[in-house]
């Protein structure tokens, strides 16, 4: 990180203000060269920014912060200029002509801001949820990640877990000696109470459940209201309607939010055993497997005849042929509106059931693996275990945390969690 990086922080040109940040050992001088002088540390200053030979660039306020108290730990600078394409453009391309100044990869302030130690890895997986959030939910529980409430879980953890560890040490430097005890029986009890605390955090619903959608899977023989009943709840002519059977030969999904909570909706082939089409047989293998990945099932067949715990659905109410199902949880119209409120509600209802609270935090598959592996290290633990691997098993749950901070972590992991962040942040 000797070279300094620049790159356009805010939205896609043109608008009214662009960010120009620039972060590294020359962006004092980078500023300087383009306001002829540094404004005050953290005070925005009126600046008229120049070009090489002095031709007008543009008039902008100049925001400068000496490392390390600042977004990425470094010295960093902030032009916030006029957001017309060809004004950035000029900016951007004055700066590439500085010696040591280059464009910034993507995710690559956030970066700088781990490798400096502001962000630990969990709070920068929050940034990037954060980042990413499409719904009130998605951004309460990365706001809690981005915030360190679950760094600040993870420190206090290998805190008691390097207590243990002392605990086990003390007993192996001092085995010899008179005076020393075997652990005491509340060192267990520790562990077990320690163990059960990060088992109830995975017992929490994965971030990723809110991060991609509750899937909810419309299923049902042909011609039983499924796309319909689709293109009315993603309010959208997303699926083929008609009469003809094998219509929907594969699945259609569509992200939606009903009610703030951030729903996958999938419509299916319909269910059948007599088809001659190949085809369509794929696409009803294709709607048994989304079947298996359902959060939530809308059964359209005949009653009592879909996946355990669906929601029997009775659709086309309006229809002729209707036939009426004595236990169904919902009768609905797409064509006359009737019952399609409650039927929302519902699928509301039973999706936040699945979800992380609101505001509480969650653990990402990552970070749950880590959790997993600390929780088994702990419950290996036995008073007739041999002290020397009672001490590993508690290096083992430390390391875990350590991971799950970023103290120990691999480039191309890093690379794949920071990818995922736009250029300029």
């Amino acid at each position: 990180m000797s070279d300094t990086i620049f790159a356009v922080s805010s939205g896609t040109p043109p608008c009214a203000i662009a960010v120009v940040r620039i972060s590294g050992p020359d962006a004092g001088d980078a500023i300087a060269r383009l306001a002829g002088a540094l404004p005050e540390p953290r005070r925005a200053s009126l600046r008229t920014l120049r070009d090489a030979n002095g031709g007008l660039l543009d008039s902008a306020l100049v925001l400068w912060f000496p490392g390390p108290r600042t977004a990425t730990g470094e010295d960093l600078a902030e032009l916030h200029c006029h957001g017309g394409r060809a004004v950035i453009a000029a900016i951007l391309g004055e700066l590439a002509g500085f010696e040591n100044l280059r464009h910034a990869e993507a995710g690559e302030f956030t970066r700088r801001a781990f490798a400096n130690g502001v962000l630990d890895l969990a709070e920068a997986e929050g940034l990037g949820d954060l980042l990413a959030a499409e719904t009130e939910l998605q951004r309460q529980a990365a706001t809690r990640a981005f915030s360190g409430a679950i760094s600040r879980q993870a420190e206090a953890w290998r805190d008691r877990v390097l207590s243990l560890g002392a605990q086990v040490e003390a007993v192996l430097d001092f085995a010899d000696e008179d005076d020393v005890e075997d652990l005491p029986d509340a060192f267990f009890a520790e562990t077990s109470d320690l163990a059960g605390q990060m088992a109830q955090w995975l017992e929490r619903p994965p971030v990723e459940r809110l991060r991609d959608g509750v899937r909810v899977v419309l299923a049902g023989p042909p011609n039983s209201g499924k796309s319909s009943l689709f293109n009315a709840l993603v309010r959208d002519a997303a699926a083929i309607v008609s009469p003809m059977a094998g219509t929907t030969r594969d699945a259609i999904e569509r992200p939606v939010a009903l009610g703030g909570v951030p729903l996958v909706l999938v419509d299916t082939a319909g269910l059948r055993d007599d088809s001659g089409d190949a085809i369509e047989r794929i696409g009803i293998e294709r709607a048994g497997a989304q079947l298996e990945r359902a959060d939530i099932v809308l059964w359209l067949g005949p009653e009592g005849e879909g996946p355990k715990g669906a929601v029997e659905v009775a659709a086309r109410a309006d229809a002729e042929d209707f036939e009426a199902k004595r236990s169904a949880s919902h009768t609905v119209s797409v064509v006359t509106g009737s019952g399609m409120d409650a039927l929302e509600a519902d699928v509301v209802e039973r999706a936040r059931s699945v979800l992380p609270k609101p505001g509480e935090a969650a653990l990402n598959a990552r970070q749950r693996r880590l959790v997993g592996e600390a929780v088994q290290a702990l419950q290996s633990l036995r008073p007739s275990q041999d002290l020397l691997t009672m001490g590993e098993e508690l290096r083992i749950a430390r390391r875990a945390f350590d991971a799950l901070l970023g103290r120990a972590s691999t480039e191309d992991m890093l690379d794949a969690l920071f990818g995922r962040f736009c250029i300029g942040k």
